[in-house]
């Protein structure tokens, strides 16, 4: 499955004007934004997968287009989904970005991993 080449140009955009460190990666069919070393927001075919704080999750879930991440058949805290009908303008689509750059500043990096 290829991401939503548009969606990844959107969210690109609008994280360089935060002035973080950023890294794409490619990963689970998407493109993961890595900020900071740490997962931010990913960009799927037709959703957004955003980490945001997990203390928000249900009241975020009440927003147009949010579902909560599933991905292994297991809902996730602190991981939703945006159906990308959810995210048709800028200020739509700032909301998520800044809820997973606000949660970015203050979530854990996941371990890494030593090379062999």
């Amino acid at each position: 499955m290829a991401y939503n080449e548009k969606l990844a140009d959107r969210v690109r955009e609008m994280l360089s004007e935060a002035q973080t460190r950023i890294e794409e990666k490619k990963m689970f069919g998407g493109l993961c934004f890595m900020v900071n070393d740490k997962m931010c927001v990913g960009v799927e075919s037709e959703r957004l997968m955003v980490r945001l704080d997990p203390a928000l999750q249900e009241q975020v879930l009440e927003k147009e287009g949010a579902k909560p991440m599933d991905f292994t058949g297991k809902i996730m805290k602190g991981y939703v989904f945006v159906d990308i009908e959810a995210l048709n303008t800028q200020k739509k689509l700032s909301y998520w970005i800044t809820l997973a750059l606000d949660y970015n500043k203050v979530a854990k990096a996941a371990k890494k991993k030593n090379k062999k």
